[in-house]
């Protein structure tokens, strides 16, 4: 399988001709769905669910579907009848040849006057998860996680504490748009030498078969 970073939060997975694109955002390429067979989108913040995205996306092929939970389906299935899925914390299912486990129910803690919103992960081919706006544990092992590295609801010592925890093989950058050049070494040493795992950033664009 061949993981594609793009900008911030999405990734875009690829095998056997088929692919799978999570969490296109307004931070993301303009295009960044375009071409998806699975769509998925952890929860409703623009910066991982773009309406106008995915809108594209399955207009372009009528055979591309989303799965996301509720909040975001609200606002497409009427549009897409059938091809818009709802789904929560211990849901699983097959997609494009994409097996799907669905972790985790809340985003993280911005600020405590700040309601809290829905938040799910998704494990793909029991292999590489991505947590969304969340350090969510998916209680098995992960081969790559795909890492949250600059939130306004996270620090450093939480994201390493948090590759600890799930002990992956590798861990690589996501939810990096806020993150300058400058502070990108620090982040890579600390992290790096912290985590306890192979440690890696993807500049928008680049690959890396997993």
């Amino acid at each position: 399988m061949k993981l594609t970073k793009m900008s911030h939060a999405c990734v875009r997975l690829e095998k056997d001709g088929r692919t799978l694109v999570i969490d296109p955002g307004g931070f993301s390429e303009q295009d960044a769905a375009l071409g998806a067979d699975v769509l998925l989108v952890t929860h409703e913040h623009p910066d991982h669910f773009d309406e106008a995205r995915l809108r594209a996306a399955l207009e372009a092929d009528p055979a591309a579907e989303i799965w996301t939970l509720r909040s975001v389906a609200e606002q497409l299935a009427a549009a897409f009848p059938g091809r818009v899925h709802t789904v929560g914390h211990g849901d699983t299912f097959s997609a494009a040849g994409f097996d799907v486990q669905v972790h985790g129910e809340l985003h993280a803690v911005i600020h405590p006057d700040i309601p809290r919103i829905t938040n799910v992960g998704y494990l793909v081919d029991g292999g590489v998860f991505h947590p969304g706006d969340a350090l969510t544990v998916p209680g098995q092992p992960v081969d790559t996680l795909l890492l949250p590295v600059m939130a306004p609801w996270n620090k450093i010592s939480e994201v390493i504490d948090y590759v600890r925890e799930v002990r992956p093989r590798r861990a690589i950058d996501v939810h990096d748009a806020l993150l300058t050049d400058l502070a990108r070494p620090i982040y890579d040493r600390q992290i790096g030498g912290l985590g306890g795992t192979d440690h890696g950033r993807l500049t928008p664009g680049d690959s890396t078969e997993l």
